[in-house]
């Protein structure tokens, strides 16, 4: 598996959102998380990899994971997966919030809508979607159980969780999301966020166990 993290900036807001690139050594087909903005960068890494690109994934419908995916989409090919959920908010600005981060976001449709726990596949390359509302009603997570890692858009990064108080937010979710789901997994697996750093699951379990004693 060849894995980039590229970091793209929304210059209107000064905000850095990190888009990944995930290739199937074998067969070169690839897969592009959130590519928010700075759409040549990423096609110039797609160059680079010499990648096919299969599948767009976007964990979520805010403006600043899906401002790149036309060029990209027209430039590369590739089909757009997102959650049922946040499907709506590709078109919908009161959701996706392209007004926010002062950009214009086409309006886009979906080529496929993930449901929790779906699998797809990029050459031998196995991921697994995981619903994780809370950031947005339609938040996803991508888990890979081979290299033990795991893209988690802007549900958790390290040492926090993502804002809960825009459209279709929720605090009980995400707190739900976090503690039901993404700790569950093996302590070693790798958090990719969507913003910041990478971290481990196991660095961040005492945060939430902390939290969890203060609720009592």
């Amino acid at each position: 598996m060849i894995l980039k993290k590229i970091k793209v900036r929304i210059e209107n807001k000064d905000l850095i959102t990190n888009c990944y690139i995930v290739v199937d050594e074998d067969t070169k087909e690839a897969i592009v998380i959130d590519p928010g903005a700075e759409s040549d960068k990423i096609i110039s890494m797609l160059d680079i990899l010499d990648a096919k690109v299969k599948y767009i994934l976007l964990t979520h419908c805010h403006a600043d994971h899906i401002g790149a995916i036309s060029e990209i989409k027209d430039k590369k090919g590739g089909k757009i997966l997102i959650s049922r959920d946040d499907s709506k908010g590709l078109y919908d600005v009161g959701i996706n919030l392209d007004y926010y981060v002062e950009m214009h976001i086409p309006e886009l449709e979906a080529d496929s809508r993930l449901d929790d726990e779906d699998i797809i596949h990029i050459g031998n390359l196995e991921f697994k979607i995981i619903l994780t509302p809370g950031h947005t009603k339609g938040g996803i997570c991508v888990y890979n159980k081979e290299h033990s890692l795991m893209f988690t858009g802007d549900t958790i990064f390290a040492g926090t969780w993502g804002r809960t108080d825009l459209p279709t937010g929720s605090i009980e979710d995400i707190m739900s999301s976090i503690e039901n789901k993404i700790l569950t997994y093996p302590e070693d697996t790798i958090i990719y966020p969507g913003h910041g750093r990478s971290t481990l699951i196991g660095d961040e379990k005492s945060l939430y166990l902390d939290l969890k004693r203060k609720e009592f």
